[in-house]
């Protein structure tokens, strides 16, 4: 699935793609995510629930509608609502952005092994990509320390999320001049490790449109 968005008033814009693959022999993934129109710009969030099957599912869709439901509150905020309402599931661990597309900012946020990275449009960035710092823990029984970190935003630096059921180094030799979708195919077919359940998100800050 793939789509665009514009917060209604304002000029920024987001190009995102998402791909999403269950394990083998089951119906349902358990890898869920969200992009979401808010005040600020948009929430981005890519969640795994723990295990695979209908049950890591369940734990995943929980979470996601929790997150639809308060999707106006801070990304930290947001977990912490996770924590609680996923309480009676397997648990999920998950990653969480918002682009604000007032200060062209992102700020992001993971517990447990859900990769995030930004990849800078700018060759001549230093770093040219930053990597989410990701908190030990499990969403819904063991919930860490949480520090949400802001790095500035410029017109087509790329966000990429991905689960465990992507191989790591799935950010080498992504173009980011290619669509949002057409990345997260790509990334897929080439790292998919097909023993687990699998989801990579890709959003792309199409920056201020006059």
């Amino acid at each position: 699935m793939s789509g665009k968005g514009r917060p209604a008033g304002h000029a920024p814009w987001i190009d995102w793609g998402a791909v999403t693959m269950p394990m083998e022999g089951h119906a349902e993934s358990g890898d869920r995510y969200l992009v979401k129109e808010v005040p600020e710009g948009y929430l981005i969030a890519a969640v795994d629930g723990l295990g695979h099957g209908e049950e890591a599912a369940e734990a995943a869709k929980q979470a996601i509608a929790t997150l639809e439901a308060f999707a106006h509150e801070s990304i930290i905020a947001l977990i912490k609502r996770c924590n609680g309402q996923v309480r009676n599931t397997r648990g999920v661990v998950m990653s969480l952005a918002l682009i604000n597309t007032h200060e062209e900012t992102l700020t992001w946020l993971g517990v447990g092994n859900v990769e995030g990275v930004l990849l800078r449009a700018d060759p001549l960035a230093k770093p040219h990509r930053e990597n989410i710092l990701l908190r030990g823990g499990m969403v819904g029984y063991q919930l860490p320390p949480l520090y949400a970190s802001v790095l500035s935003l410029s017109k087509g630096d790329t966000l990429i999320f991905a689960t465990d059921g992507i191989h790591t180094g799935f950010a080498e030799g992504v173009k980011i001049t290619e669509p949002a979708q057409h990345i997260a195919e790509g990334i897929s077919k080439r790292h998919k490790k097909g023993t687990d359940d699998a989801l990579v998100l890709v959003a792309r800050y199409l920056g201020v449109v006059p």
